[in-house]
């Protein structure tokens, strides 16, 4: 049996697993009360807006996979804002922009979370708006102990928020105090907000009803209305270090709506392994699965530099991959369809070597060469030496408290509907707190560019190319999983880790949780500054000085983390008996799964 730090939770009536203890407890709340899967993740996603502010906020983008117990397959919710009409090259160059900034109003696209927890509620739930909502207020209004990670990083911001964002400053340093970790924190602003909406939707007294019009109050009444009020004049210090003025308005947020669509899979050792679209980095853990194939991967020791040293390799290619060909397949013809063929991943297998790569190395697909070329210059202007990539980028414990991350949410009811889901976005370091509403604006634009002809080139209505990435399996005996991250560029790194010790290993979901983890940031970074570390790899130091100094030996650019801060996975599975599972990861302390 594999070392694990906790039991991995076993039931038939429902498991709810996520990246904090209070929300997890919610969504077994919400399922004791006769609500399904939906009406819990929808809950626990509210919840994590209040007690998580600096990871997700309802002002984000919420990409998700749902499964209903009859269907054979998933269908991928898609979440994620697009840029508004304003929001063109041109513009943002007048700015005296080469890289959208990691926060303030230019870094904002149209929010999608909110929209897409009520389509899903509206379409599978069976709880009220008000019930669905009710917790989030409760924690807002009555307070939450704030986590230390939130103190910490409400503290470092304090004089830039005074200085510069107001509203932030009012909001979470209330009386010029910030908080104390473990102490209540409230935030009133959003839980009258809230409490408006879920009033004015009861004017309407069909359940089905009442969630259309709060859709409708979001997108075009007060929250809508406030925001294009308060941005039409607002200018605010942003990442690149001018204040700027943002370019949404009410009516792009009244012009867009969250959506279903089909995601893509592959076949792996019997499993079929499910992910978002181009539009997200999903596909990164879908063409790394390919690579693995026929490679001697299930052979390899787990814990060992062969099995490090060979993820990484293929990693370091699905992710050059995803700079030069990901992007919004509404906009763009992308070539999926070559970059999941075994045809194309034997090709990239075959440059996986004995020693690190050091460079770039998107494929070269006919009629498509100028992308990876593209990706390939970029790549080569902004590489960065030591630790600690971009200023935007996602954080763990051995990284900044300033930059803003996300949290996951897994659930597996008692009739087998599932979800897995990533919120993120709208954290309180990316954009001030919108004045009335409690919230701050999201950041997502800060992964397109602002150069014309690629795939993920700024541009109106486009999608960018989010790192958010919800993971669903099928074993071959029929077991369904639902699993995630939080982690920005990590997060199809450490899903797809844990994917390969759950296939080839004699592991539950919690010990796959527990095993050591890696990843690497030698390509492109999604997050402002965009750089690149090249031959990067970090491991947690569980995986021992031998391996350590093999894998150093090989060329890879070691950096040994601090014990336990690598990868925040959560995982749920309900196999064809009913049995449910679930776990959660101890790291940070804060994960946790429930149910009985």
């Amino acid at each position: 049996m594999s070392f694990t730090t906790r039991p991995e939770i076993k039931g038939t009536f429902g498991v709810c697993t996520s990246t904090h203890w209070i929300a997890s407890a919610v969504g077994m709340k919400l399922l004791e009360q006769g609500g399904s899967a939906f009406d819990a993740a929808a809950g626990m996603g509210f919840v994590l807006n209040v007690v998580e502010p600096h990871l997700n906020g309802p002002l984000g983008d919420m990409p998700a996979l749902i499964r209903l117990a009859g269907d054979d397959a998933p269908r991928a919710v898609c979440g994620q804002g697009v840029a508004p009409a304003g929001a063109t090259i041109a513009h943002y160059r007048s700015e005296g922009l080469d890289l959208i900034p990691g926060s303030g109003l230019l870094a904002t696209v149209v929010p999608g979370a909110f929209d897409a927890w009520m389509l899903m509620l509206r379409d599978h739930g069976r709880l009220t708006l008000r019930e669905v909502l009710e917790p989030a207020i409760h924690y807002a209004r009555h307070g939450h102990p704030v986590l230390p990670r939130v103190a910490a990083t409400i503290a470092g911001l304090g004089d830039f928020f005074r200085d510069e964002w107001p509203t932030s400053y009012e909001t979470w340093l209330p009386g010029g105090e910030a908080p104390e970790a473990n102490s209540l924190f409230r935030n009133p602003a959003l839980a009258d907000t809230w409490e408006r909406l879920v009033k004015e939707a009861e004017a309407e007294t069909d359940r089905a009803a009442q969630i259309d019009a709060a859709r409708r109050i979001f997108r075009e009444g007060f929250i809508a209305e406030t925001i294009d009020t308060w941005m039409r004049d607002a200018c605010v210090m942003d990442a690149a270090g001018g204040r700027r003025k943002g370019v949404l308005t009410g009516q792009d947020m009244a012009s867009w709506e969250a959506s279903y669509e089909d995601p893509l899979s592959v076949e792996y050792e019997g499993w079929t392994v499910w992910k978002c679209g181009t539009w997200s980095q999903g596909p990164t853990l879908l063409q790394s699965l390919r690579m693995l194939e026929g490679s001697g991967i299930g052979e390899m020791n787990p814990g060992g530099a062969d099995f490090v040293h060979q993820i990484v390799e293929a990693m370091k290619l699905s992710f050059a991959d995803r700079e030069a060909y990901y992007g919004d397949p509404a906009h763009t013809d992308i070539p999926v369809e070559t970059l999941l063929s075994r045809d194309y991943a034997a090709r990239r297998r075959d440059l996986i070597g004995a020693t690190a790569s050091l460079n770039q190395r998107p494929g070269r697909i006919d009629g498509f060469e100028a992308w990876a070329d593209a990706a390939v210059a970029r790549a080569g202007l902004r590489p960065v030496e030591g630790p600690g990539v971009g200023a935007g980028e996602p954080t763990m414990a051995h990284l900044t408290e300033r930059r803003g991350d996300t949290v996951h949410i897994d659930v597996i009811d008692r009739w087998g509907n599932a979800v897995s889901a990533t919120p993120s976005g709208g954290w309180l370091q990316s954009s001030p707190v919108v004045p009335g509403l409690g919230m701050p604006l999201n950041s997502r634009a800060q992964m397109f560019w602002l150069d014309e002809g690629l795939p993920t080139s700024l541009a109106p209505g486009r999608r960018p190319r989010t790192t958010l990435s919800p993971s669903m399996a099928q074993a071959p005996d029929g077991t369904r999983h639902a699993f995630g991250t939080p982690g920005g560029d990590q997060q199809d790194q450490w899903q797809l880790i844990m994917f390969l010790r759950m296939v080839h290993g004699d592991v539950n979901l919690q010990e796959a949780i527990d095993a050591p983890l890696f990843h690497t940031g030698h390509f492109q970074a999604s997050f402002y500054p965009r750089a690149t570390r090249p031959g990067h790899l970090m491991l947690e130091p569980a995986f021992g000085a031998d391996v350590i100094e093999a894998l150093r030996a090989r060329g890879h650019d070691i950096e040994v983390a601090e014990p336990w801060t690598v990868g925040r996975l959560t995982a749920a599975s309900r196999s064809p008996d009913g049995m449910l599972r679930a776990g959660a990861t101890p790291r940070l302390m804060q994960a946790y799964a429930v149910g009985r």
